[in-house]
């Protein structure tokens, strides 16, 4: 399946997605630095990597003509003027790229489409911008007239009285739930062609916070497996206590797979050894809010910030209680980036591009889903010839 990729970062978008049955004709970055995190190790002719035909250039001035009948068109449009750490002017500021993402629906008609945000895009001060972005990808060719702002326009689409082009379905996601050793809670907009024979359904997530709490004290499954004493019942945590009481009075445990903790991430890895980005980095601390992530749980969402690397976000919590960050090759992990995939350049940028990354299993997942989806279409269609 044919696909293009905006703002495509440092790859984690674009690996769930290849690894999903998706073949790039073209991804698409402006930031320097994440092109050349791409490109290192595209020379390094690493599986499903080797072949991204990525371009450093501004989307703005891609004409999109020449892609017309691709399968799928997917992005991360940029995601500041919506995150609970930006500065929440929404289409207001000019980092805002979803006009980009709509425009290149628009000029590629693809069979479907996936964009990813956070989840300040679903809050409710942005509540009418998201009514819009869903508008206009129902009727991405009609397009912003001049002069006419979000709110007259949004009126317009809705008002048309046309069938939708595209059947449109908005998801609020953790990361978590689909095999991601995060919470990291995202907006999905997806959509597929109105005149494929396809459905678009949420998928059911994949792993799960109850599975992960019977295996940890219902079954011991989780201390085993790291090779660790079962601890006793006053170390479960309070806000898991009445969740865990319910689990063992099932008969059954959960059917998900587990969360995957920060524990299950690293395993294997040992303490920073200097290589491959497996580098200790002083200056770790706690303070209130910013705690650090426990072992056995998926981790805080890793963060790029504005000014540095926020130490909460990315560091962890270790069994003796002591805090450190995570190094590059870690948070790598915790975002589903295999150990080849390499990062050349300091600590501080490629915790950046990293905190900025789709994590892989969510992207493979949501690529997964959409691969189904468009199958479906594509079985009814045979059925039918």
């Amino acid at each position: 399946m044919r696909s293009v990729e905006l703002f495509s970062g440092c790859g984690g978008l674009a690996l769930g997605l290849s690894r999903a049955g998706f073949h790039h004709d073209l991804m698409v970055e402006w930031n320097e630095e994440a092109v050349a995190t791409v490109h290192h190790n595209r020379r390094r002719n690493l599986r499903h990597i080797r072949d991204w035909p990525l371009e450093k250039r501004d989307v703005r001035e891609i004409t999109w003509g020449g892609f017309v009948g691709l399968d799928l068109v997917a992005g991360g449009p940029p995601c500041q003027p919506f995150s609970i750490g930006g500065k929440h002017r929404g289409h207001e500021d000019a980092r805002d790229m979803w006009p980009e993402a709509i425009r290149a629906v628009r000029e590629t008609r693809p069979r479907a489409f996936l964009f990813e945000n956070v989840r300040g895009l679903a809050r409710a001060a942005f509540a009418d911008y998201l009514r819009w972005i869903v508008a206009h990808l129902r009727h991405p060719e009609m397009a912003r007239k001049d002069g006419e702002d979000h709110a007259k326009h949004t009126q317009r689409l809705e008002a048309c009285g046309l069938p939708a082009s595209y059947r449109v379905l908005v998801l609020q996601v953790n990361a978590a739930d689909y095999g991601a050793a995060q919470k990291r809670h995202r907006v999905i907009v997806a959509g597929v062609r109105a005149d494929l024979a396809a459905e678009l359904e949420p998928p059911p997530p994949t792993h799960s916070r109850e599975r992960l709490l019977w295996d940890q004290w219902v079954s011991g499954e989780y201390w085993r497996r790291h090779g660790l004493a079962v601890p006793a019942d006053s170390d479960i945590p309070a806000t898991d206590r009445a969740t865990v009481m319910r689990l063992r009075g099932q008969d059954a445990r959960p059917p998900e797979k587990p969360w995957v903790t920060v524990r299950d991430a690293l395993a294997g890895l040992g303490e920073p050894n200097g290589k491959a980005n497996h580098v200790f980095q002083d200056g770790a601390r706690t303070y209130p809010g910013h705690t650090g992530s426990p072992l056995d749980q998926p981790a805080k969402a890793l963060k790029a910030g504005d000014h540095g690397v926020p130490g909460g976000e990315n560091m962890m919590v270790r069994d003796d209680g002591s805090v450190r960050y995570f190094t590059t090759r870690e948070a790598a992990r915790l975002q589903g980036l295999p150990d080849t995939y390499h990062f050349p350049r300091s600590w501080t940028e490629s915790m950046r591009q990293l905190g900025n990354a789709v994590p892989v299993q969510l992207s493979e997942a949501m690529g997964a889903w959409i691969a189904a989806t468009l199958g479906e279409d594509d079985g009814a269609r045979m059925a039918v010839a």
